[in-house]
């Protein structure tokens, strides 16, 4: 049927526009506000750099334990470990995976959508469970070790495997809150495969159909055709 104004109009009914705005809502209903995700992102930053100077401390200090000669500058630097690990691990590390989970739950990244984010979760994860209790038990055997022999040398028999796995836990978290920020940096690997026909990033059926079915409106009253997009989610560039 043709109207008044030379455009075809269509004979059937016109689109329910609720599977449109229902994809919509599943795409960016839990969508941070930009403010609240620059907010977040500075606390993620400032906490992760944080996290990664306080074990590049640590370090610095286990192995000026390890290799001094003098018995007050291992009580002091050992001392000093336990210092720093009651008061900073805990907070750091529960503060950089809460905000890089909610970073990840309220943009278009996710948790689990990109092999790299997900990669970054577990070992984020296994890293805070890693210092809160391994580092900071190992921390408080050297304090306990220290207080026991507050003048005079330390017999290297007393020391026993503290100087070492002083050395070794701090290593090992600086080494995978290095390799994260690889990966915040390079974004390798791409797209998790989705359940959905087994191809990264396929949009499901019932979203597919409302996206063709906003592209052909949007064709019909524009002189140029153009649809629009299919509403699933930011490019990952456009984030």
């Amino acid at each position: 049927m043709r109207s008044s104004t030379g455009a075809v109009a269509s004979s059937g009914p016109a689109p329910d526009p609720a599977p449109a705005r229902g994809a919509a809502r599943r795409s960016g209903g839990r969508r941070l506000s930009p403010g609240a995700r620059k907010r977040l992102v500075v606390l993620h930053v400032v906490v992760s750099v944080s996290w990664l100077a306080l074990m590049l401390c640590l370090l610095t200090l286990a192995v000026t334990a390890l290799t001094t000669d003098d018995a007050d500058r291992l009580r002091t630097a050992y001392r000093a470990m336990g210092m720093l690990g009651d008061a900073l691990i805990l907070p750091l590390s529960l503060l950089t995976f809460l905000s890089g989970v909610a970073l990840g739950l309220g943009t278009s990244w996710g948790l689990f959508r990109y092999y790299w984010v997900s990669t970054k979760f577990w070992l984020t994860l296994g890293a805070m469970a890693a210092s809160v209790f391994a580092l900071t038990a190992r921390l408080h055997d050297a304090v306990r070790l220290a207080d026991a022999h507050p003048t005079g040398p330390i017999p290297v028999a007393e020391l026993g495997f503290v100087r070492y796995s002083t050395v070794i836990v701090p290593a090992v978290a600086l080494a995978l809150y290095l390799f994260n920020v690889i990966l915040s940096v390079y974004k390798p690997w791409g797209r998790r495969r989705t359940a959905v026909g087994g191809r990264p990033g396929r949009i499901p059926a019932a979203g597919a159909r409302a996206a063709a079915v906003a592209g052909r409106d949007s064709s019909a009253g524009s002189p140029s055709g153009s649809g629009s997009s299919s509403g699933i989610g930011p490019e990952p560039g456009g984030r």
